[in-house]
């Protein structure tokens, strides 16, 4: 309710585990934005996804006397690390971008990171950017790559391949719009800025698709909200029972 992150929790046996959504209810604590805006389907993801798997399939051979379900727990396991791999490394540039807007020193940064930088201040011009701030409002809470309070929210979407086909989503959107609500910025100027290992790209979101995506967003956020207590209440009943 304060702003501060609680993705682990103390448990019963003194050890550390990561916070569930009981422990949420338990304690009152927020939900994310990305986890809100995580009950819509993706379906450029998915589509991605199942054409993984297809892929693997075609490559993978099944084995003499192999069993059926066997095979699809290795069609689904190949399918899967291309993915971890574009993971892994959009993880390890980001954190990359972190530590640079968080005025750790380095002596060698990565090239895509110096350009990143030269790229938003050609844009924004020279902001006191705050990097991995938290906040809490209005029953949602979530933590922003890049804000300055004079008005500018920045995500990062880090890319391995080609920038050609980056796309702003619906849900990019509504991340944006609302994390300037959450930061009390209601006006800030927004934009993900896409990086690849030999791009930079910044997409600043319109004003009116601000407005419509917090729109939706909180609409989302009510959703989550009744639907939670739908299942506490099915719960509830269950017990009685």
């Amino acid at each position: 309710q304060q702003g501060n992150p609680k993705y682990s929790i103390i448990g019963k046996n003194g050890k550390e585990r990561n916070t569930t959504v009981k422990d949420a209810r338990e304690h009152g604590y927020l939900p994310s934005v990305t986890t809100i805006i995580s009950q819509l389907d993706k379906p450029a993801l998915t589509r991605w996804k199942m054409e993984q798997m297809l892929l693997a399939s075609l490559t993978l051979p099944r084995l003499e006397n192999e069993l059926e379900a066997d095979y699809i727990a290795r069609v689904v396991e190949d399918s899967r690390s291309t993915g971890k791999d574009a993971m892994n490394r959009g993880t390890e540039m980001h954190n990359q971008l972190e530590t640079f807007y968080s005025g750790v020193y380095m002596i060698n940064y990565p090239q895509f990171v110096l350009r990143t930088e030269k790229v938003i201040t050609e844009y924004f011009g020279e902001q006191n950017w705050k990097c991995e701030e938290s906040f809490a409002y209005d029953g949602y809470a979530g933590k922003c790559d890049l804000h300055a309070t004079e008005g500018f929210v920045v995500d990062f979407k880090t890319k391995t391949d080609s920038l050609d086909k980056a796309v702003v989503y619906d849900e990019h959107m509504m991340q944006l719009a609302a994390y300037r609500m959450g930061f009390g910025m209601p006006t800030a100027r927004c934009a993900i800025v896409f990086v690849s290992d030999n791009e930079t790209r910044i997409c600043e979101v319109k004003e009116e698709d601000l407005n419509l995506a917090y729109k939706k967003f909180t609409l989302l956020k009510e959703f989550f909200y009744r639907s939670e207590e739908h299942t506490s209440e099915l719960q509830s009943r269950s017990a009685i029972s």
